[in-house]
């Protein structure tokens, strides 16, 4: 297969590096991939400015955009090649649950999926080294083309890791739990008064601990495997459609 390997973390992003080493014992591999960090971003895509893209090396680019910018430029014209599948990670920390929200990694593969190829979002739910890159991209490569075959237009894979992974981890489908993060913004005057600085510090409050979820599922050892809605889910009944409010009411 002809596979794009993007991320949210940057094109210099070790995950990155690996995945892309591994999976090309077997197949073609091309990498465009954000030029920085760019985690966080979710859907965003790039209409107004231009996007600066340079060749790294052989087959890999940078892109000045977001993760959906190197998916939309990188399978839409820009690269030589119609992809069989993209991957997006291996990201450093995991994307479950309602992260699922705000997630670059995510959003590259649902972009893909948008535009009917196969995806895969990867991540790994440790921060800190060692990573267990090698493992994680042996374990998805042997499951690349049954993931390949059981895909259609209506989902992307979401893959997160434990901290330990071998090839005999066992693999579960899960649903993504619900998370609540309590949101604190910190700001700081400038020293020559012309405005403030805010930055975001968000805690983890609660997280959906529910068999079958991939935040509970994960923390048990296991490889989490949600499809993905590329869709907004409608919630099927509210009530009612209300009414216009007569004038004076």
């Amino acid at each position: 297969m002809k596979i794009l390997i993007t991320n949210d973390d940057g094109v210099n992003s070790p995950g990155l590096q690996v995945l892309k080493e591994v999976v090309s014992r077997k197949h073609e591999v091309w990498v465009m991939a954000p030029s920085g960090d760019q985690s966080g971003v979710s859907q965003s895509i790039t209409l107004r400015d231009p996007v600066k893209i340079q060749n790294v090396e052989e087959n890999v680019w940078s892109c000045g955009g977001t993760p959906t910018d190197c998916v939309v430029y990188g399978s839409g014209g820009f690269l030589p090649v119609s992809f069989d599948m993209v991957l997006s990670g291996i990201n450093i920390g995991s994307n479950v649950g309602t992260d699922l929200i705000y997630s670059g990694t995510a959003a590259a593969a649902r972009q893909a999926a948008l535009h009917d190829i196969p995806a895969i979002a990867i991540s790994l739910d440790k921060f800190q080294g060692p990573f267990p890159f090698t493992e994680i991209a042996e374990f998805v490569l042997e499951r690349l083309e049954d993931l390949h075959s059981q895909w259609d237009s209506s989902f992307f894979y979401n893959m997160n890791f434990p901290p330990e992974i071998t090839a005999d981890t066992p693999m579960v489908w899960t649903r993504p739990g619900r998370r609540k993060y309590h949101d604190e913004v910190v700001q700081m005057k400038s020293p020559r008064g012309e405005g403030v600085y805010c930055f975001l510090k968000g805690n983890i409050v609660s997280s959906e601990q529910t068999e079958g979820t991939d935040v509970f599922e994960v923390k048990r050892g296991r490889v989490t495997l949600s499809a993905v809605s590329i869709l907004p889910v409608v919630v099927s009944h509210m009530g009612d459609v209300p009414e216009k409010a007569e004038a004076g009411h």
